[in-house]
């Protein structure tokens, strides 16, 4: 029987999941026939961040470029595909809500956000850029795991 604590994050899980999925634009038939390059997957969903859409092979590109801030590149400190971070208190991006990314990018473009690295390598992004970094990490593999077990 889970104690109360562990309920408690469960709980404010799981609204945070309702929250990301209701932000989360799911792709019908019909829209991706409207929209032949979405369909190929050249680019993301239209996005809650108030975003132009992604493009993957674009973020793709963005991800493994060294940033003019800090000399780092995405992949160099989440690893390849954003799945394996150098350092175990870095986030896991592949497979990433899109949407997600997107706000914590401008998070930390914006300030309101801050990581000695992350704010630094924000700040330079375009919303074209955050929007196509997004794309790509939102198109990855997920390596995720959820709270299952965690007490």
């Amino acid at each position: 029987m889970p104690n109360a604590k562990h309920a408690q994050r469960l709980a404010i899980a799981l609204l945070a999941a309702i929250a990301l999925a209701a932000c989360s634009k799911v792709e019908t038939n019909e829209t991706a026939a409207a929209d032949p390059g979405h369909a190929s997957g050249e680019h993301g969903s239209s996005s809650s961040a108030g975003l132009p859409a992604g493009r993957i092979a674009a973020g793709e590109q963005l991800a493994n470029a060294k940033g003019k801030a800090t000399g780092q590149s995405c992949i160099d400190c989440h690893g390849a595909e954003g799945n394996a971070p150098i350092d175990g208190t870095y986030p896991k991006l592949g497979g990433q809500y899109a949407d997600y990314i997107a706000h914590a990018l401008q998070a930390y473009r914006a300030g309101d956000r801050q990581h000695a690295l992350m704010s630094p390598q924000a700040n330079g992004l375009s919303d074209q850029d955050i929007s196509d970094l997004a794309a790509y990490f939102g198109s990855r593999e997920s390596k995720l795991r959820d709270l299952h077990g965690v007490h």
